[in-house]
C-alpha cells in the first residue's frame, strides 16, 4: 500500500505524518513512545475501506521540536491531533487511540467534538481514576526513580510487572522488514523519553467526565480481551461506568494492534462504520 508522507508545522514543533488508503478519514494516535509506523499492521488492513493517517507525535520519532524536550502534555498533543484532523479535511473524522493515544483522544473528543465523527479508545492509561489511584501513582513513580537511578532497562522492567504482563512480547529481530526494523531502532530512543517526560503526567490525567458523558454515543472506551482485569483495562472500565456506557472486548492484550492485527482491524472497521453511520444520522 503506497504510504503518503508530510509535515505540519504547529505551536512549538514540526509534525510528521502518514497517509494511506481511500474512504473515510480515520486518524490513529500511537500510545506512548509510538509512531506512525507502530499502527502499520492495522493501517495497512483498514486502507481498503479507509484514508487511515496516524502521526508521530511531538518529540518523538521524525517530530522535530523547536526547543528542548519538556514534559508531555495531554491538551498538547490533542491541539496537535486537532490540527492535523483540520489540515487533512474538513469533516469530522473518525479517530483511534491505543493506550496512551486513547488519553489524547479522549481529551480531543471533549474539547473539539466538532472534528470528531466517533472515537475508539484502548485501554486508555488514566490511572487517577482508579480506587487505588495512589498505589498506581507510587508504581510509577518508582519507574521514574530507577529511570533516573539505574536507567531505562531496569524502568522500563518495572513498568512491565506493574502493567501485570498485559504486554505481549516483542518481534524477534529476524522477523522484521526493513521499515518496521527502522521503527523499533526509533522506539528504542523514544521509550525513555517516554518514561522521563510523558508517563507520570498522562496516567495522572482525568478525562473531562461532563464533556464524555455528552458525547457518549460518539465513544467506544475498548479494552483486550486477553487483558482481563490487569491495571491497562480497569481505567476504560471505570470511564466507561461513569460515563454510562458499556466496554467492548476486543482481541489480543494491551498491544493486540499489533498481535492480532487481523482480528482487530476487522472489528475496528465494523465499530468505525457504527459511528461513521450515526455521525451521518446526525447531520441529517
Amino acid at each position: 500500500m503506497d504510504i503518503r508522507s508530510g509535515s505540519l508545522r504547529v505551536p512549538g514543533a514540526k509534525l510528521y505524518y502518514e497517509v494511506r488508503g481511500s474512504g473515510p478519514l480515520v486518524l490513529v494516535i500511537p500510545g506512548g513512545g509510538g509512531d506512525a509506523a507502530t499502527v502499520d499492521p492495522i493501517a495497512e488492513l483498514l486502507a481498503d475501506r479507509f484514508t487511515v493517517a496516524c502521526l508521530d507525535p511531538r518529540g518523538y520519532s521524525r517530530s522535530e521540536l523547536d526547543g528542548p524536550q519538556r514534559t508531555h502534555r495531554v491538551e498538547v498533543q490533542s491541539d496537535d491531533a486537532f490540527r492535523l484532523l483540520s489540515h487533512l479535511g474538513d469533516e469530522p473524522a473518525l479517530v483511534v487511540g491505543g493506550s496512551s493515544g486513547g488519553i489524547v483522544g479522549l481529551d480531543l473528543l471533549a474539547r473539539h467534538p466538532e472534528r470528531v465523527a466517533g472515537l475508539v479508545a484502548h485501554e486508555p492509561p488514566c490511572f487517577a481514576v482508579l480506587a487505588d489511584a495512589e498505589q498506581q501513582r507510587a508504581m510509577i513513580e518508582e519507574v521514574y526513580a530507577l529511570l533516573q537511578t539505574e536507567g531505562p532497562a531496569a524502568a522500563g522492567a518495572r513498568f512491565l510487572a506493574g502493567i501485570g504482563g498485559a504486554m505481549k512480547p516483542s518481534p524477534m529481530p529476524e522477523e522484521l522488514s526493513p521499515r518496521a526494523a527502522a521503527m523499533w531502532a526509533r522506539l528504542a530512543v523514544n521509550g525513555p523519553l517516554m518514561m522521563e517526560y510523558e508517563l507520570r503526567e498522562f496516567t495522572s490525567h482525568i478525562p473531562d467526565f461532563a464533556a464524555l458523558t455528552a458525547l457518549a454515543d460518539r465513544l467506544t472506551l475498548a479494552v483486550g480481551r486477553e487483558t482481563g482485569d490487569r491495571l491497562p483495562a480497569r481505567p476504560a472500565v471505570e470511564i466507561a461506568r461513569r460515563i454510562g456506557i458499556e466496554v467492548t472486548e476486543f482481541p489480543g492484550a494491551h498491544n493486540g494492534m499489533r498481535t492480532e492485527a487481523a482480528e482487530f482491524a476487522a472489528q475496528l472497521a465494523d465499530v468505525l462504520t457504527a459511528h461513521l453511520s450515526a455521525e451521518t444520522a446526525r447531520s441529517c
